[in-house]
């Protein structure tokens, strides 16, 4: 069997393949993204004709018979935030590709998972970044005793799988992908090329010693992991550290996960002695919160199973200019757009000669309709200059005819509210058969329209 190499050119993007270099990739529309890479073809001198090729057999097993207890193949990790979101810790075998922006943490958390499980399991930690002595010093100023952890700084991936085929580590870590290099491939590490084999080679060979592989990925510019698109096809997991480089807290959230929900999200503190979960996330996004400003308002979402407090704010000003600005952080701008029509429609307020800017506290990135009412009060509020009081949380979706529609989970919510100290809650009509009022401390308000949530503040 004879192998040739083949040089094409791959989009990093959406993996559209080109014969030539080109400066946009005509699939995805994207600039830049096309790379060079090399394809190994094999041509066999066997002729089609008259010969049959016999390959070995596969053992099936019938689907009954194999045993797979979910609570026993699930490693935990120390880190109730970070066990959250993989689902309920590690599942042995499973490839997981963690990214971020430099300085992230990304790093930090994977050393402290191996202080946190040395002790009971095999870790290995594999660097092609720092020096043995520089991961020594980390572990030094995080506190980690480790005595039972394996490192190395090693880059050559051939050597790695060999040393995972002969430790079989329960968990074993490589920072990162972009360092790693297969010596058959004659392209520099880093390439798309090098990161898809070198990421294919050793989750196959985790995968065999039933070994958990964690993967530290660089993002580029946009913020994607760099490299091509198959390697998050490849792995079993994909998460992505995000947050504002100014905040002092990060939020780890799953993109992909086979084993798990990717509604799920874990909060980090970083601190000088490592990252540290934040298991109440709503008391952190509601601090420092002034009960005397105009323009603020409380609603709860739903990440994953868990009910999360935070303030919306808005400001409005009277514009300069002939076009009034719009500006949003935190929810998306369409979204803000479609409900300054719903005002001006439905509950009477000219917003054609303002400016109207609307953040979310905290860095989050809101997805869910249900702060639609939240937002427009906010907004209400800081036009009149009247605040809202501060023991008050708003929920609902808006619809276009100014209704106020039903949310899901209204009883995690209620109950978050209530845990919190919120004495009242605003929340849909539709919403309030769905719940028993005498089960909670609180004042509950149903609303049909924004016209009665107006009334109510």
């Amino acid at each position: 069997m004879k192998e040739k190499f083949k040089t094409v050119y791959v989009c990093s993007n959406c993996g559209e393949k080109y014969h030539k270099w080109q400066g946009q990739c005509s699939s995805c529309r994207q600039w830049n993204t096309i790379e060079e890479d090399i394809v190994i073809q094999q041509t066999s001198s066997l002729s089609k004709k008259g010969v049959s090729i016999v390959s070995s057999k596969i053992d099936f097993q019938d689907l009954n018979d194999v045993e797979a207890d979910d609570n026993h193949i699930r490693i935990k990790t120390g880190i109730g935030e970070l066990d959250r979101v993989l689902g309920g810790g590690i599942v042995q075998g499973a490839g997981m590709l963690i990214g971020g922006e430099p300085g992230a943490g990304k790093s930090t958390l994977l050393l402290q998972i191996c202080g946190n499980m040395c002790n009971d399991h095999k870790v290995v930690y594999v660097s092609g970044e720092e020096s043995v002595n520089q991961i020594k010093l980390r572990a030094n100023r995080l506190g980690i005793d480790g005595k039972n952890i394996a490192i190395a700084s090693e880059t050559d991936v051939l050597s790695i799988c060999a040393s995972i085929e002969d430790l079989k580590p329960d968990v074993m870590i490589i920072d990162s992908i972009q360092t790693m290099n297969y010596s058959e491939i004659s392209s520099s590490p880093g390439s798309v090329s090098q990161v898809r084999e070198s990421t294919s080679m050793l989750l196959s060979t985790a995968k065999r010693c039933n070994t958990a592989l964690f993967i530290v990925g660089h993002v580029n510019k946009d913020g994607a992991i760099a490299g091509p698109k198959v390697m998050e096809h490849i792995v079993d997991t994909v998460l992505y550290f995000e947050g504002d480089k100014t905040l002092p807290y990060k939020i780890l959230r799953a993109s992909k996960n086979r084993y798990g929900s990717t509604n799920e999200i874990g909060m980090f503190d970083m601190t000088t002695k490592g990252i540290i979960e934040i298991t109440n996330p709503s008391m952190l996004l509601l601090e420092g919160r002034s009960s005397t400003v105009s323009g603020s308002c409380v609603t709860c979402v739903i990440e994953g199973t868990r009910p999360i407090l935070t303030e919306i704010q808005a400001l409005a000003t009277k514009t300069g200019f002939g076009t009034p600005r719009r500006a949003s952080s935190g929810i998306d701008y369409n979204r803000l757009n479609l409900l300054l029509a719903v005002m001006e429609k439905r509950a009477g307020y000219y917003m054609q000669n303002l400016d109207v800017y609307v953040n979310v506290v905290g860095g989050l990135e809101l997805d869910e309709t249900s702060i639609d009412l939240a937002v427009i009060l906010s907004i209400i509020s800081g036009l009149g200059e009247k605040s809202i009081p501060d023991d008050i949380v708003v929920i609902g979706e808006v619809g276009l005819g100014g209704e106020v529609r039903a949310v899901t989970n209204i009883d995690s919510r209620l109950k978050e509210i209530e845990r919190l100290g919120f004495k009242k809650a605003i929340i849909p009509y539709h919403c309030m058969n769905k719940i028993n009022t005498s089960e909670y401390n609180l004042e509950i308000y149903g609303v049909q329209n924004i016209k009665q949530a107006i009334k109510l503040i």
